[in-house]
């Protein structure tokens, strides 16, 4: 590990070791922090159901670019949820109660895609066409949503816990995966 042929008589890393061991910056999308900004600014405008649409593709999309060949399954996709939904420490807190409840009601959804494997491509098609996007700043903004029907405030609610997990799925997998960082890749050339 250390050189022991310094001219000086001390010890030094050599260089190769020191470029390998030097820690490497997550990679960031572009295309898929675009997407997550785009159904972000469909909240702020109001437009719930394409805002929901998008937001329930986000499991389909994370499951197949973690997929060597681009594939999806309802099965999958129902494990993704149950990992990346929950935000850390949910389960301590009433809190979490409330992401029980939306899990429960994600995965009900995502059981109608029970028998559906293969590639997600109008889902995939919709991200890639991020990619060439300028990224706008993050946030929804709350205050607007505050005289909401019930079921818009249910779709607030699922758009902006999909959006988080997203997010941590991202920062604390995918970022580091290089299956998830050669399909992103192949999805920006691809036209």
């Amino acid at each position: 590990m250390y050189d022991e042929s310094s001219q000086e008589g001390g010890r030094r890393l050599q260089p190769a070791l020191a470029a390998r061991r030097a820690p490497s910056a997550p990679s960031s999308s572009r295309m898929f922090a675009s997407y997550l900004a785009d159904v972000e600014q469909l909240l702020d405008e109001q437009r719930y159901d394409a805002a929901l649409r998008e937001a329930l593709d986000l499991p389909r999309i994370a499951v197949a670019l973690a997929d060597p060949q681009l594939r999806s399954s309802g099965d999958r996709v129902r494990t993704w949820c149950e990992e990346w939904l929950r935000p850390p420490g949910a389960e301590r807190d009433a809190h979490g109660l409330e992401f029980e409840r939306l899990g429960r009601t994600l995965i009900e959804r995502i059981g109608q895609l029970e028998g559906i494997e293969g590639v997600p491509m109008k889902a995939l098609r919709q991200l890639q066409l991020r990619r060439h996007a300028r990224t706008p700043t993050r946030g929804f903004r709350a205050p607007r949503s505050r005289d909401l029907s019930a079921r818009e405030t249910e779709t607030v609610e699922t758009c902006s816990a999909l959006l988080e997990a997203a997010r941590r799925w991202y920062a604390r997998h995918a970022c580091h995966d290089p299956i998830v960082q050669a399909n992103l890749a192949r999805l920006a050339v691809l036209r």
